[in-house]
């Protein structure tokens, strides 16, 4: 059984939190909540709630409720979002352009069946 939890346009670019979802895919569900715990960056709290919100999916669902220790992340993908377009004023009148880039951040957690 496989439950998903999507975290839609958040606030951090893909490729930083993509260097966090890269250590925890196909570890079990307990270890990979210990390690972005431990993790000191604002993508490890982004994917450690979307990791919480799969598991409770998976341990409050209707049919076949599993227990965590039995669970194991199946994939963790981050997509790009929109980016939002600012401008910074640069010398001589001309602008530099900001990115500001969003993500999405897909988990899947399964048993083992």
């Amino acid at each position: 059984m496989e439950k998903i939890a999507i975290a839609k346009y958040v606030r951090i670019s893909p490729f930083k939190a993509r260097e966090v979802t890269r250590l925890i895919q196909g570890k079990p569900a307990v270890t990979a909540l210990n390690m972005v715990a431990l993790i000191p960056r604002k993508a490890a709290r982004l994917v450690e709630a979307t990791l919480k919100s799969a598991v409770a999916n998976a341990e409050n669902a209707d049919r076949d409720p599993v227990n965590r220790t039995q669970l194991f992340v199946k994939e963790a993908t981050i997509g790009e979002g929109p980016t939002m377009r600012r401008f910074q004023p640069k010398s001589r009148g001309s602008a530099g352009r900001i990115r500001k880039r969003t993500s999405h951040i897909k988990i899947v957690v399964s048993d083992k069946n």
